[in-house]
């Protein structure tokens, strides 16, 4: 009955903020605006459209919140008057009660906030769907006192959101079970997916630790900052990290008068994306502007600070390297590729044609090269793809969802920051380089390193397993002796030949690389 109440109440909260008047306006039919006039007596809907939906998100939590956060990003498809209402859910949700988070920091820490804190700002500096956080100033176990932003978990949330993900999943299950593109489209897996990073994001620690984990990643870049966590305040409810300080990145007009050179942030936006996405298979999905600020101070002018990682996405190697492998050919304009890869990969049945995939990829992608980012739409690209996978039965693939929400992003933040930025050339060097690397030296240096321990492991062992062998045989099988030992002399022939099969292999990879670095530079 609870699916049934949360159903009923969603509904209420359409016809309440207007919502159904909101989608029939866009209609033109006259029967459809006769309809919009009679649903519409007896409501006061005199408040902004953008308004109302602002409103009406925030009413149904945390799921409907998130939902308004990525279409803010997307000002090519939303009007203006809508996208800047959508803006607010970034990082300016109704915040809750101070008292409630100073109790839930007291009920972590079974201590008093100000015993735990020299200064507690009470008043919130940012609240979100999930949380909200709070400056304060910690005393180290040096003495020394840091300031350090708190992040307090939203009370009340696993509730609802269990509630809503009930429903997703009934309404998936409805999708799956009704539809004819159910079982390639999989709603109740990428509801699953869904449900994972929802329930992590309630997870602080997790959260911690997903910093950590991109702050080591991302040291040695010089593009962007993560905060430190302080793990001895790091609680599943309550998160104490360094406090960081910048410029919100939606406010240009600030940045250029600060002397930040607004192409190059954009060209580092898209190169932090693909370096997270390939390099290490671990990325911040949820690259919305109310998470990205930007450094003025002297020592790290012009680079990123990122916020927020309850959302982060991870892929493993053989995604990486098909991906790469997309991306390449596609900045090549190498449709004949992408179509046999997404043949070789099993996302279309074996039976399709390569030519056909290839010519409908070719209708999809090809208008929009060589053109700046104000002139093209990556999702409505993506509509047409989407259009193209049902014609030739394209299986969805849900673990590569949360990549396509963050990509929307990238070009929702490249968009408002460089209109003229071209993603493709932009992101086509960091691709080729990637991919020379996957099969150079180094790669092969990598992958022998990370057998050694195996191998040392394995060599002095075989002759004591021969051996035992042939004292447990003892001297009655001479023949069988005979074939061991013919064997072994065989094996110690193969390791030379694969000794020197890899220095000449590594040769030619280095010759290889020589060619490719002339050919592309």
């Amino acid at each position: 009955m609870t699916r049934l109440y949360r159903g009923v109440f969603i509904v209420w909260i359409a016809l309440r903020y207007g919502l159904d008047e909101l989608v029939l306006s866009n209609f033109r039919h006259p029967s459809l605006r006769v309809l919009t006039r009679v649903l519409t007596v007896g409501r006061d809907l005199s408040a902004p459209r953008g308004q109302r939906l602002r409103e009406a998100l925030e009413r149904l939590g945390p799921i409907f919140v998130k939902f308004g956060q990525v279409l803010s990003t997307r000002r090519d498809l939303l009007p203006a008057d809508i996208a800047d209402e959508l803006a607010h859910l970034q990082d300016r949700v109704p915040p809750f009660s101070s008292a409630v988070a100073v109790a839930t920091i007291e009920r972590a820490f079974q201590r008093p906030v100000d015993e735990i804190f020299s200064s507690f700002e009470r008043e919130p500096v940012a609240s979100a769907s999930i949380a909200q956080v709070h400056f304060a100033t910690l005393k180290g176990r040096d003495g020394k006192e840091r300031e350090v932003a708190v992040k307090v978990l939203r009370p009340g949330m696993l509730p609802v959101i269990d509630k809503d993900l009930g429903l997703m999943r009934m309404m998936a299950a409805w999708v799956e079970g009704l539809s004819a593109d159910g079982k390639r489209l999989k709603p109740r897996e990428v509801v699953a997916e869904f449900d994972k990073y929802l329930h992590d994001e309630l997870d602080l620690v997790r959260e911690a630790s997903s910093a950590a984990q991109l702050r080591r990643n991302m040291a040695g870049l010089e593009l962007v900052l993560i905060p430190e966590m302080h793990w001895d305040y790091c609680h599943p409810e309550v998160m104490v990290m360094e406090r960081m300080k910048g410029v919100p990145i939606s406010q240009t007009e600030r940045l250029r008068a600060a002397g930040v050179d607004i192409k190059k942030l954009a060209r580092d936006g898209v190169t932090i994306f693909f370096t997270q996405v390939f390099r290490d298979g671990f990325f911040h999905a949820d690259m919305h502007p109310g998470n990205i600020q930007v450094s003025l101070d002297p020592k790290t002018f012009g680079r990123y600070i990122s916020l927020d990682f309850g959302i982060v996405g991870t892929l493993t190697e053989y995604d990486k390297e098909y991906l790469a492998q997309n991306f390449t050919a596609f900045f090549r304009r190498d449709y004949k590729r992408v179509a046999e890869l997404h043949i070789e990969s099993g996302w279309v049945p074996p039976a399709t044609r390569v030519d056909e995939l290839e010519a409908a990829i070719r209708a999809c992608c090809e208008p929009m090269f060589d053109r700046p980012l104000k002139e093209i739409s990556l999702g409505l690209v993506l509509m047409r793809l989407f259009q193209t996978s049902r014609r030739f039965q394209v299986e969805i693939q849900p673990q590569l969802v949360l990549l396509q929400k963050t990509l929307l992003n990238i070009e929702g933040l490249g968009r408002d920051l460089d209109p003229d930025l071209d993603l493709w050339n932009t992101a086509k060097p960091f691709l080729e380089k990637w991919m020379i690397d996957q099969i150079g030296p180094r790669k092969l240096f990598n992958e022998l390193k990370a057998q050694a321990p195996r191998y040392a492991k394995l060599l002095p062992e075989l002759p004591r397993l021969l051996d035992d062998f042939l004292r447990h045989r003892g001297g009655a099988d001479n023949q069988l002796m005979t074939q061991l030992l013919q064997e072994q002399r065989r094996t110690n022939q193969l390791l030379q030949k694969l000794i020197y099969g890899g220095i000449g292999f590594a040769c030619g990879l280095l010759a290889m690389q020589f060619v490719l670095r002339i050919r592309l530079f």
